[in-house]
């Protein structure tokens, strides 16, 4: 195939490049070239999917029977998915878009399928609004506009593994690799979901590959690890001689702890007494579909090789623009008993 990727130089773009690749398409990447290194064997087109200019300069590169596939794994506002597709919809035969269970109206409150309602957000809203969980709902109606049954929506789950930007499995790997006691948040038998961003890549292009459309939810299905068992492959791939203290919920927000940030990965079960479905969103449809994941030891064992080739990172996790990871003195203390 013919494969032209919005992104692919990070993380879960990166994974799409190297699976096709390895596969024998042919592959174009178009970005900025700020986030990350271009891949090599792709064909490197630099350019801003913002931009009219550059969108037509890109379309004039197009082969002769135009793009099989477009991958956007970069798509966040509404204004800017409607501007790609549109400009690319007479050069494509496809487009995978990489949305998110964000997308949906009912989540984290309630479990959610690919039949669950969307956030009311259109397709033509307007360019530069503030980050919400409801962009993404926008960006999959501007897809569907253009491509309708020629699309493929992939509603991603919480992606882990190597080459991770955001660093939420990072920050638990070199946080246990420092040893001692480590404060563990919730319950070690609390199911969850996670999905490493490699078999998320297999699976989109698998279904890329068969002519498919529709819309996936992409995560491993519930109950498939826990966040005992997570924790645990941490220690043992790194080798440290960390001791997981577990911390129940009702302290973590007494001590006003952030959820997702200081202790990455962790939202509690209940909000106001009723119960949280993050970990329950339902993905039976892609598992039909040939979805597989890879077991969280493999993952977790990978992502510490990669940390160790890569060295110390200079800059601090941060995940919307919030700082990763607790303070260590904030996290003695609470395991002290004195907040």
């Amino acid at each position: 195939m013919r494969i032209l990727v919005l992104g692919g130089s990070v993380f879960l773009g990166r994974a799409f490049v190297r699976t096709a690749l390895a596969r024998g398409h042919q592959v174009t990447t178009f970005n900025r070239g700020r986030s990350g290194p271009d891949q090599p064997g792709a064909e490197a087109v630099r350019g801003d999917r913002d931009s009219d200019q550059d969108l037509a300069a890109l379309v004039a590169r197009a082969p002769d029977r135009g793009w099989d596939l477009v991958i956007d794994t970069s798509g966040q506002q509404p204004h800017t998915v409607a501007r790609s597709s549109r400009a690319l919809r007479p050069h494509a035969g496809r487009y995978l878009f990489v949305s998110s269970v964000h997308a949906f109206a009912g989540w984290p409150a309630e479990p959610v399928d690919e039949h669950s309602p969307l956030h009311e957000c259109p397709a033509d809203s307007p360019p530069g609004l503030p980050f919400s969980t409801a962009l993404k709902a926008g960006c999959e109606r501007a897809v569907t506009e253009e491509f309708g049954d020629r699309s493929i929506i992939l509603n991603c789950g919480l992606l882990v593994g190597p080459h991770e930007n955001i660093g939420r499995l990072p920050w638990w790997l070199e946080r246990i690799a420092r040893g001692g006691r480590v404060l563990a948040p919730g319950r070690p038998d609390l199911p969850i979901q996670l999905i490493d961003a490699r078999d998320f890549a297999v699976f989109g292009l698998d279904l890329a590959e068969r002519g498919a459309s529709g819309s996936y939810v992409t995560t491993a299905l519930p109950g498939s690890s826990s966040y005992g068992e997570l924790l645990a492959q941490c220690v043992a791939a790194t080798g440290s001689d960390a001791e997981l203290s577990w911390v129940d919920d009702e302290r973590l927000r007494a001590a006003g702890i952030e959820t997702w940030t200081e202790l990455p990965l962790w939202a509690a079960e209940f909000e106001d007494g009723k119960p949280i479905g993050i970990w329950q969103a339902d993905s039976r449809k892609a598992r039909a579909a040939g979805l597989r994941c890879r077991p969280v030891a493999e993952t977790v064992r990978d992502t510490w090789a990669w940390i160790q080739e890569r060295g110390p990172r200079e800059q601090p996790y941060t995940q919307g623009g919030e700082p990763l990871g607790i303070d260590p003195e904030k996290e003695r203390r609470i395991l002290a008993g004195e907040l």
